[in-house]
């Protein structure tokens, strides 16, 4: 059975972060995954087009109420029209959860994530938070996810 990555950070980002969330999306699409996020832009949009170009299925779960918001590489665009409370969908939806740099939405999520104990990845995660496990780079990432997801 196919496992669901979610994948969060912000809707803003550098050329560095773009870089490592395409990569974890490609990373996930060859595990033969699926990636889940909320659909925008930056990290969300990086880490769709990595997973899009390898033939991955992406779900964006988008804050709005039009399926048009979502970026370009949103396989599966789900319209919710409640705003940041999405964040939850993300999260409970997942079965694990990786978070690449971030604005305070992931931050919210990652609290989430420790509120109910889903597995956590970050990487490049600015705030030091008892929560999840660092990893180096995007292929570390994706790697640590597969091995726990093998464990359970």
């Amino acid at each position: 059975m196919k496992k669901i990555f979610g994948v969060i950070g912000g809707s803003t980002c550098s050329e560095e972060i773009y870089e490592i969330a395409y990569e974890i999306g490609r990373n996930i699409a060859k595990s033969g995954n699926i990636l889940i996020c909320g659909g925008l832009g930056g990290v969300m949009e990086a880490a769709c087009k990595g997973a899009y170009e390898e033939g991955g299925l992406t779900v964006g779960i988008l804050p709005g109420n039009s399926k048009e918001e979502a970026n370009k590489w949103v396989r599966l665009p789900i319209v919710t029209g409640i705003g940041e409370a999405r964040n939850v969908i993300i999260i409970k939806s997942s079965d694990i959860v990786i978070a690449i740099d971030g604005e305070y939405g992931t931050l919210m999520e990652l609290a989430l994530c420790g509120k109910i104990k889903k597995p956590l990845i970050k990487v490049k995660v600015p705030w030091k938070i008892d929560i999840g496990v660092e990893a180096k780079d995007a292929k570390t990432a994706v790697e640590m996810a597969l091995n726990y997801l093998k464990e359970i």
